[in-house]
């Protein structure tokens, strides 16, 4: 009988049983810094981030919690427009600095404007986030090329 082990996902290819942790095929240490950063804090920095986008859409776009219309986006916007300038130039949102987290180019750069825009947008379409490979990463970071590594 042919089972998933041997035939794979379309994402991660024939044999995921190669590497013993996630992240070793990328070349980063199982722990600390560098490693790659788990739900436990990439979740608390997406809603630390959200929360703040909605505070800012609120006192400055006229946003208003359970509003229809197109002021109900502009907490998306806001959000989108941190994720660019902050993870396009210093690799990391206010929640991730909050969290211990960074955005990285596989090699370890900054992820830069590029990548950062990419990121960016199919973080904002959402899906892309939420379907990972088993290195955990989204397709938003696989498209752009970065890691979420933890910094302490």
């Amino acid at each position: 009988m042919v089972d998933r082990k041997d035939l794979g996902s379309w994402l991660e290819g024939a044999d995921s049983s190669q590497t013993s942790y996630a992240g070793a095929r990328l070349g980063l240490p199982e722990d600390g810094p560098g490693s790659l950063a788990g739900l436990s804090r990439r979740v608390p920095a997406l809603l630390i981030d959200w929360v703040l986008s909605s505070l800012i859409a609120a006192a400055f776009l006229g946003y208003r919690l359970g509003g229809t219309g197109p002021t109900s986006f502009a907490p998306l916007l806001v959000f989108a427009v941190e994720n660019l300038l902050l993870v396009g130039t210093v690799g990391y949102t206010i929640g991730h600095r909050v969290m211990g987290v960074q955005v990285t180019r596989l090699d370890g750069g900054v992820a830069g404007p590029v990548a950062g825009a990419i990121r960016t947008v199919l973080l904002c379409l959402v899906i892309p986030a939420v379907v990972w490979d088993r290195d955990q990463r989204g397709l938003h970071d696989r498209a752009a090329g970065t890691v979420i590594t933890r910094t302490r």
